[in-house]
């Protein structure tokens, strides 16, 4: 016989020598499976190192957050830039600063009563003296401006009047309205002065407009209105016109009103 035919029947040999699956069989690897796992649980028991007593179980919880960096109060500072790059800077001096609180420290005392005021008579003013005097001038945040009297004011409303009327004679200017225009007397503000225009000496001493002579210089502002030849043109021109449209309208009107007043029977 040849070799393979005697291995195969080894094998064959080796096969039904095997024991036979039986319900005992099958009992014994179950106890044997379950003997193998509680060594292996007791093997794993011994492995693990017990906790004491002083050991702290620490837990995962959120991060602690990062307190806000707050220095408190702080000093002034010695130096004090400006808002903007060429402003300068201000700098602080804490001995200035201590003599200055030192000094207001000192009681001062109180500036005396100042007299009262007292009429070329020598008696004191009484309350509407103080107030007559006290509006006399506009106070010197108006540089004291005065107040005229009651008996320069007729003189005073015709030249106000003249400069209230020069949009009427210059044809190419435009000027706002005043607000007392049209009221008279009583429309003129309550402080007010008419100033007059300082001489200036021409280099050789010939009358201008600016330097007039004596005899050539007018006393008021009305007076200089009318001697001016301009003004006088356009003031003629202008009351023809006016002279021209009144006499339109009021031309052939006496023979119409008469035939109004007749009698229609």
């Amino acid at each position: 016989m040849s070799d393979s035919a005697v291995n195969g029947k080894g094998k064959e040999r080796a096969i039904d020598a095997e024991p036979k699956i039986t319900a005992e069989y099958l009992q014994s690897l179950l106890n044997q499976a379950r003997e193998n796992a509680r060594a292996a649980k007791r093997l794993q028991e011994q492995s693990q190192v017990p906790l004491e007593e002083d050991d702290v179980i620490i837990l995962q919880a959120e991060p602690a957050k990062i307190p806000r960096l707050d220095p408190g109060v702080l000093p002034k500072p010695y130096f004090t830039l400006g808002k903007r790059r060429g402003d300068p800077s201000i700098i602080r001096d804490p001995d200035v600063e201590l003599a200055e609180k030192a000094s207001s420290s000192y009681v001062v005392p109180a500036p005396p009563i100042p007299p009262p005021e007292l009429t070329k008579s020598g008696k004191p003013l009484t309350k509407r003296e103080r107030k007559a005097l006290k509006n006399q001038t506009a106070g010197p945040d108006w540089f004291d401006l005065p107040a005229p009297a009651e008996a320069d004011l007729p003189r005073m409303y015709r030249e106000v009047e003249a400069l209230r009327l020069r949009n009427h004679l210059d044809p190419k200017r435009f000027y706002r309205k005043d607000e007392g225009e049209g009221k008279g007397i009583k429309g003129l503000p309550k402080h007010f002065a008419i100033g007059k225009i300082i001489t200036s000496t021409t280099p050789f001493g010939t009358p201008s407009s600016d330097n007039l002579t004596r005899a050539n210089r007018k006393r008021t502002l009305v007076d200089e209105l009318v001697d001016d030849a301009e003004a006088k043109r356009y003031a003629k021109r202008k009351f023809e016109d006016l002279q021209t449209v009144r006499g339109a309208k009021g031309r052939n009107t006496l023979a119409a009103k008469k035939a109004l007043r007749r009698g229609k029977w």
